[in-house]
């Protein structure tokens, strides 16, 4: 397993010379998860062979506390790994380990569920705001069954840049020399969160074989080179062309403040079996994670 946080190069920052341009804009899908959490699903089930590694990405936001107090009360997980990251709010974790963790304000949670864990998602609070994202990211099948794992990142841990108009926030991954909080060599996820004033430009290189995804959150976006550009308005994701001879992709904000997130992957190219918190490689290995899960032998 080589699940280390290594260091690696990052690309030429000179300017892009083949721009990626918009495959195709997705809406989300308004569901609620949990018990009773009210959410918009981004990357859905249907796009985890498109944008593999990555196999969810779930937004939710809202100031009406009943739209998430119910939290998200003792679940299982196996065979990858979830990324959660707080833009407002706070959620008190807890796992079948006696792991436990708050994350709050501009925070992210990296758990690796591994061969298994039960655990909890609860809000600790009962007014205000809670908004933030998790991303469901694949492990390699060898990887699947290594031990549960996780890390809380404050806000204050995670690496940023200032460059000309732009703040970016480098939660895993590496941008214009700066290393993020996280680095996985196997699926090499570059995971930013972008803070645009209105009309600053951000270029940022990606190999050419990785899967990319734009969404954004505040404001709107260009992407694309100069002259060739698609329009991406609030809470719509770009799934971003492979074009073999692509080096990155170039994002303008229009004339509002814009914060986006930009992530990126190398794609695993292996079997995908899912069934609900349950992600293998075959339905056999489906079949074993429940029966595990039923019979306590989960963790």
């Amino acid at each position: 397993m080589n699940l280390s946080s290594q260091p690696r190069s990052d690309a030429s920052q000179a300017a892009l010379q083949q721009p990626r341009q918009v495959e195709r804009l997705i809406v989300g899908q308004p569901t609620s998860d949990g018990a009773g959490v009210k959410l918009t699903r981004v990357l859905t089930q249907n796009l985890q062979r498109r944008l593999d590694p990555f196999l969810m990405l779930d937004a939710f936001g809202s100031d009406e506390a009943a739209d998430y107090i119910g939290g998200f009360p003792d679940h299982p997980h196996r065979g990858f790994e979830t990324v959660t990251y707080m833009i407002a709010g706070r959620m008190r974790h807890r796992d079948s380990a006696g792991n436990e963790g708050l994350l709050s304000n501009g925070g992210v949670q990296w758990m690796t569920a591994g061969r298994g864990v039960i655990h909890s998602e609860l809000p600790e609070q009962e007014e205000g705001r809670m908004e933030g994202f998790q991303l469901w990211l694949n492990l390699a099948a060898r990887d699947k069954m290594r031990p549960a794992w996780y890390r809380d990142i404050g806000s204050q841990q995670i690496p940023e840049l200032e460059l000309p108009g732009v703040r970016v926030r480098v939660i895993a991954g590496r941008s214009h020399g700066v290393e993020g909080a996280m680095q996985r060599e196997t699926t090499e996820p570059l995971y930013l969160d972008l803070h645009l004033e209105p009309g600053a430009s951000f270029e940022q290189p990606l190999a050419a074989q990785h899967n990319a995804f734009v969404y954004v959150y505040r404001g709107q976006l260009s992407i694309g080179a100069p002259g060739s550009t698609t329009e991406v308005p609030m809470q719509r994701m770009a799934i971003l062309g492979n074009a073999a001879d692509s080096d990155g992709v170039r994002l303008q904000a229009g004339q509002e403040p814009t914060r986006a997130l930009l992530i990126a992957g190398r794609p695993l190219g292996e079997p995908i079996a899912q069934y609900g918190p349950f992600v293998m490689n075959t339905q056999q290995e489906i079949f074993q994670a429940v029966e595990d899960f039923r019979n306590g032998r989960l963790a």
